[in-house]
């Protein structure tokens, strides 16, 4: 019988806990107070200050108790799982790292996540795990994500303070179990991004040892490997404890004896587990003859493998290109017309970069790419989803299709939408044998499995109504949307530049895989649906990486914008050219200044990043902006905003009143912490103008959306006649890129197979 040994998280201290074990574990007690710089037994059994409860006290303390717990215990797993920090000890006992070394990242964990402010936590009881997703969406909580998936009936949210004041509110209202949680940040989610990039370069400087025995990840709800443990580590702070598929998982490997140490929490939550889920059954591939009949000389020369089959040819069929290659809608025209004609002139499709354009100027992009590229050669519209105006979204559809735009890049989406679903049936036909026609092609880029699901499966039944009762669409459009998703290409986007959600390829695009499997195997799709990868994508070794782990097809974003078709300034351009991996930094949204969302900019040469954090800082700070130090006020106005914060305002009350956006003038003027929001949020705006526009004057302040996979193009092309953007065009790039990639991996399969 197969046993599984659980250690407890954050939540399962108390006082008093490990009282009889200090003693016993002299030399370890000794060990970890010297560490941390406080007496922990006396933290663990009297708690003089109170001190237990607080996240930096906390997650040493757990650690140091569930240590000894183990040691008690004597137990001989076949597996060991942790919930959240538990994970930790549960990496110990297999021989991650010694006593020690763990006890110096928890201690750091749990300074960061301390430091962690601006949200909060709430636990729902009672819905399923569909039942609150649907309830999340139909609420549009764009500021609230699911944090624990503990059971399938309870469920933590997190987000910002305002999102889970209103969740609470609105699902209490609705007789909903909910109970907020006594924490000082959104644990567990994406607000958590900069404690979990700080805590990435803690990880740095420490090397972990081959596991002993297996540990299930709260991050994948699969086995660690060893080359993981760092980027999971760092990962898990700011994602989703997966803890009923990790339990499910166990369950198909036949577990049947769960142990738990200290209190029976995770014991509870098992048994729920285990009475209301069926197991997650992932069996090991039969190793197939003909890899063992590979070798060196049957691998051949280069032409081979040519670049022209790398990735899946029906991706190629489907949209008439020469390669599985793809060049990303960069905001605001970045990916420029210009851009967009020369890619299709070379049989190889892009996306025109509509984003934060005005429509009128989109529909005459529009007409001069269709002027130029016949019907056979690719090309396709960004789609950009507007939470906050939806009209503004189906304007965009209905501009599109009054067009003929076939192919359409749907990014920054959250949830499924009307416009979208619309654009969607549209193009649906059947032809004389039945067969599914879908004239309309969506990519959908995700960086979250949640977003790729709701993508993978068939139109939401809702939206499919509300247009028949508009008659928007016809019922027998709305049969055939039933039977395909809204997407058959999926494009995974890991750490990239503009908003990010920071996810590793390497585990990111495996979870997109496995969840596209299951659900093709529960509809049965006509047609394979498939998975590409973007973010990083700069050199041959990162795209033979992507081809290698099973991408469909690789997009890229950052290396277009500094060639010569880019619809950027050549100030900018002369920036990007020279930068280094390190040379990007992160800093807030304008779009989403209050919630903290990030985006990843240029660092070199420039001091948006810094500035743009600072704005942040002032505004989670202070209530209003007469609050702000006279001083702080006069250093804004003459270094961030070249005017005062008088003059500010009355443009940002013009712009609003001109575009009908009232109801938020007025929130403005009645909340003065609204209105700080909106002055700091022209920054933003004016940094991305001041760039676009090469407005050399104001060099320090441009915003300029990059990744670092630009960084290594340039030290890829060093040396060469491309190390000048003048000499680099976005469809040589592609060619080149894809050809050697092709070289690289004829050679490594060279190596590799003797």
């Amino acid at each position: 019988m197969k046993k599984a040994l659980m250690f407890p998280g954050q939540g399962s201290q108390f006082k008093g806990m490990g009282k009889n074990l200090f003693s016993k574990y002299k030399v370890e007690t000794d060990l970890a107070s010297n560490v941390l710089g406080y007496d922990l037994e006396e933290l663990c059994v009297k708690d003089p200050n109170r001190q237990l409860v607080k996240t930096q006290f906390t997650q040493p303390a757990l650690y140091v108790v569930n240590s000894f717990l183990y040691k008690e215990a004597q137990a001989t797993p076949d597996f060991l799982i942790g919930h959240s920090l538990g994970e930790y000890n549960a990496l110990l006992a297999a021989g991650a790292f010694d006593f020690e070394t763990g006890l110096k990242l928890v201690q750091k964990r749990g300074a960061l996540m301390a430091a962690a402010s601006g949200g909060g936590m709430a636990a729902v009881l009672g819905l399923s795990i569909d039942e609150l997703k649907e309830k999340l969406e139909q609420g549009n909580y764009s500021d609230v994500e699911i944090a624990n998936f503990n059971t399938p009936t309870q469920i933590v949210l997190s987000g910002s303070k305002e999102g889970i004041a209103k969740v609470v509110k609105d699902f209490s209202d609705m007789k909903i179990r909910i109970i907020p949680l006594a924490v000082s940040a959104p644990f567990h989610s994406k607000f958590m991004k900069p404690a979990a990039d700080q805590f990435a370069t803690f990880l740095n400087d420490f090397k972990f040892n081959k596991l002993n025995i297996p540990v299930i990840s709260n991050v994948t709800a699969l086995p660690y490997k060893a080359e993981e443990v760092k980027e999971l580590l760092s990962t898990q702070i700011a994602s989703s404890v997966q803890w009923v598929d990790s339990i499910r998982y166990l369950m198909g490997q036949e577990v049947e004896e769960y142990q738990e140490l200290g209190r029976a929490i995770l014991t509870k939550m098992t048994k729920e587990i285990q009475e209301n889920t069926t197991p997650i059954i992932i069996k090991e591939k039969a190793k197939k003859a003909p890899v063992a009949k590979i070798t060196k000389s049957t691998v051949g020369s280069p032409k081979d493998l040519p670049s022209g089959f790398l990735g899946s040819k029906d991706f190629r069929n489907d949209y008439g290109v020469n390669y599985s290659y793809v060049a990303g809608g960069m905001y605001r025209g970045t990916a420029s017309k210009e851009l967009v004609i020369r890619m299709g002139k070379a049989g190889m499709l892009s996306f025109l970069g509509t984003g934060g354009m005005k429509l009128e100027d989109v529909s005459n992009d529009i007409d001069a790419i269709q002027k130029e590229l016949n019907n056979d050669q690719p090309y396709g519209m960004n789609l950009l989803h507007h939470l906050a105006d939806p009209a503004h979204e189906m304007h965009t559809v209905e501009l599109y299709l009054e067009k003929g735009i076939k192919n359409v890049e749907a990014a920054a989406f959250m949830q499924m939408t009307e416009a979208l679903v619309y654009f969607h049936v549209l193009g649906l036909s059947e032809n004389d044998n039945g067969e599914v026609i879908s004239n309309h092609r969506i990519m959908a880029k995700i960086s979250r499995p949640e977003v790729a699901e709701v993508f993978m499966r068939p139109a939401p039944e809702k939206l499919l109504n509300k247009l028949l009762e508009n008659d928007k669409i016809t019922e027998a459009q709305a049969a055939i949307a039933r039977r395909i998703p809204v997407s058959y290409d999926i494009c995974v986007e890991a750490d990239s530049g503009g908003h990010t959600d920071g996810g590793i390829a390497m585990v990111l695009l495996p979870s997109i895989q496995q969840l596209r499997n299951t659900i093709q195997k529960e509809y049965n799709y006509p047609k394979h649906i498939r998975i590409g990868l973007a973010g990083g994508i700069g050199t041959p070794q990162s795209a033979a990486s992507a081809f290698i782990m099973g991408a469909d097809f690789v997009l890229t974003g950052s290396i277009n914008q500094c060639t010569v078709e880019a619809g950027t300034s050549d100030a900018v351009k002369d920036l990007l050219e020279s930068i280094n991996v390190q040379d990007t930094d992160y800093a807030p949204a304008g779009d989403m200044f209050e919630i903290g969302a990030k985006v990843q900019v240029l660092k070199k040469g420039v001091l948006f990043s810094a500035r743009a954090n600072k704005l942040y800082n002032l505004y989670t700070q202070y209530n209003a902006l007469e609050d702000i130090p006279a001083k702080t006020i006069a250093q804004l106005e003459k270094n961030y905003f070249k005017k005062s914060i008088e003059e500010v305002w009355q443009e940002t009350k013009t712009y609003l009143n001109k575009t009908g956006k009232v109801a938020e003038l007025k929130r403005a003027e009645s909340s003065p912490k609204y209105k700080m929001a909106l002055v700091f949020r022209w920054y933003f705006g004016f940094s991305s103008r001041i760039a676009f526009n090469g407005d050399l004057e104001n060099k320090v302040n441009f915003q300029i959306h990059t990744g670092p996979s630009l960084g290594a193009f340039n030290q890829w092309v060093k040396g060469t006649e491309l190390e000048s953007w003048r000499n680099r065009h976005v469809d040589e790039i592609g060619e080149k890129l894809m050809a050697e990639t092709a070289v690289l991996l004829q050679s490594t399969l060279s190596n590799i197979i003797q």
